[in-house]
C-alpha cells in the first residue's frame, strides 16, 4: 500500500500535563506528528515516554493541553464531549491489549455495539457490516460464541472486527499483542498487515521492536518528545548506564 501524501493525522507542538496533589507530570512535550491515509504507523519507546497519552488523544479519548489536532483536516483538539465521541464513534478504531469484549454479549453482539451508537444506520446494515468484519478476520463461524469461549487470539480478531465494522478512518491499535502468545501475537500482526495492504490507516503503539517492525514506519518517543532511532539509542544507553 502506497501512502496518498494526503494527512489523516496532523499534530502540532502538542503537549499534555497531568496536576496531582500539586505536581506537574509532562506526559508529552512539543509533539509534531503526520499520518498519511494509507500509512501504517509505529509508536515505540520506554515505558511512561508518552506513547499511550498521545494515542488516547489521537482517538478523542482524551484531550491535550496546547497545541493543535487536525483529523481529516479539521480541529479537533478543542471539542466537547459528546462531539468527540460522535466523531470517535465514526472516525476511529479501537484495539486494546485487554480485547474490551463484554463477556455476557456474543461475538456478533459484542461487534455490533459500536454500531448501535448510529441511529440512522438501519439494522439491515448492521448485520452487512458486522458479518463482513468477521469474515476479514475469519472468526464468522463463532458469531454465537461468547468470549470466554474464545482463545486470547481469537477474541483479539473479534476485536478487531469490532473496530472494522465501523468503517473508520483509522485503526488505533494499544499494544494488540501484549496478552498473546509469541503465536498469536504473529497472527494478529500478519491479520494488521493484511488490513493495511486492503487500504487500512493504522496506528499502533507497541514495546516490542519485534512488531514495530511490521509498520511502514516507526515514531519513538522519549520522555514525552518524538526524537530520532539514533538518539533514542543513545538516551536509552544514558539511562542504563
Amino acid at each position: 500500500m502506497t501512502e496518498t501524501n494526503q494527512a489523516l493525522i496532523q499534530i502540532t507542538d502538542m503537549t499534555k500535563v497531568f496536576y496531582t496533589d500539586e505536581i506537574e507530570t509532562h506526559a508529552l512535550s512539543g509533539v509534531h506528528l503526520s499520518v498519511n491515509k494509507g500509512e501504517y504507523v509505529a509508536m515505540s519507546g520506554p515505558s511512561g515516554c508518552g506513547k499511550s497519552t498521545l494515542l488516547s488523544i489521537i482517538g478523542l479519548l482524551d484531550t491535550p493541553t496546547a497545541g493543535r489536532y487536525f483529523l481529516n483536516s479539521k480541529p479537533v483538539e478543542n471539542l466537547d464531549f459528546a462531539e468527540r465521541a460522535r466523531i470517535r464513534n465514526q472516525e476511529i478504531g479501537f484495539i486494546f491489549q485487554s480485547f474490551n469484549l463484554i463477556g455476557d454479549l456474543t461475538v456478533y453482539e459484542n461487534v455490533e455495539l459500536p454500531l448501535t451508537y448510529r441511529q440512522r444506520m438501519p439494522s439491515v446494515e448492521h448485520k452487512k457490516r458486522v458479518m463482513e468484519a468477521l469474515e476479514r478476520v475469519g472468526m464468522a463461524h463463532r458469531l454465537k460464541h461468547y468470549p470466554s469461549q474464545l482463545s486470547g487470539g481469537q477474541q483479539q480478531r473479534v476485536a478487531v472486527a469490532r473496530a472494522l465494522a465501523g468503517h473508520p478512518s483509522i485503526l488505533l491499535a494499544d499494544e494488540p499483542t501484549g496478552n498473546l502468545d509469541s503465536r498469536n501475537g504473529e497472527a494478529v500482526m500478519e491479520l494488521l498487515a493484511n488490513l493495511h495492504k486492503d487500504g487500512a490507516t493504522i496506528c499502533m503503539v507497541t514495546h516490542d521492536p519485534r512488531f514495530a517492525k511490521h509498520a511502514q514506519r516507526e515514531i519513538h518517543l522519549f520522555d514525552g518528545k518524538v526524537v530520532a532511532e539514533e538518539e533514542l539509542k543513545k538516551l536509552l544507553q544514558e539511562t542504563s548506564a
